[in-house]
């Protein structure tokens, strides 16, 4: 995350759409990562400038959020993702279960994601994979690629929702 995220402030967002499925019907394809974040890609960037880029720099984001949920292993409960925009940018929350053992996992990775050098520590996890976990390096590279704000919440015991705040705006022009 760049210095300049570091400094941003609230912005209010406005939905725009919002997804909800069982986590058996999503893990049971892994091609379901890729259809929905097409899909919900598509939805949302009908009206921007240039709809064809929005939707595929927001469909590779939203794949990866997807992807990571997919990884986490967790078959019962509810998958939950919505979009909002705010003023140049996009608001991905999904919330997925994760048992509570594998949490620190993604808390971990949120915080280097979020701290000074996790440009080094992204870069050094590309040149050795075996140096940080996979959850690492996905929101390692949403919040390095996208110049994105990552947060994380704990829902329960038993979920998680994933936070990533997208300059779209910015990263089109």
């Amino acid at each position: 995350m760049s210095e300049k995220n570091a400094g941003r402030t609230e912005l209010p967002f406005h939905p725009m759409l919002e997804l909800e499925m069982e986590m058996e019907v999503f893990t049971s394809d892994w091609l379901h990562c890729n259809q929905l974040s097409n899909y919900m890609a598509r939805m949302v960037s009908h009206d921007r400038s240039d709809p064809i880029r929005h939707a595929n720099l927001l469909s590779s984001a939203l794949n990866e959020l997807f992807e990571i949920s997919f990884r986490s292993g967790c078959t019962s409960g509810r998958l939950h993702c919505n979009v909002s925009r705010g003023d140049g940018s996009e608001r991905i929350a999904l919330t997925f279960p994760c048992a509570p053992a594998q949490q620190h996992l993604y808390r971990d990775a949120t915080a280097r994601a979020s701290r000074s050098g996790a440009l080094q520590i992204y870069l050094d996890a590309l040149a050795d994979e075996n140096s940080v976990s996979e959850a690492d390096v996905i929101l390692l590279g949403l919040a390095i690629n996208y110049d994105a704000s990552l947060s994380l919440r704990q829902v329960e015991d038993r979920a998680l929702t994933v936070v990533l705040d997208i300059p779209v705006e910015g990263l089109l022009n």
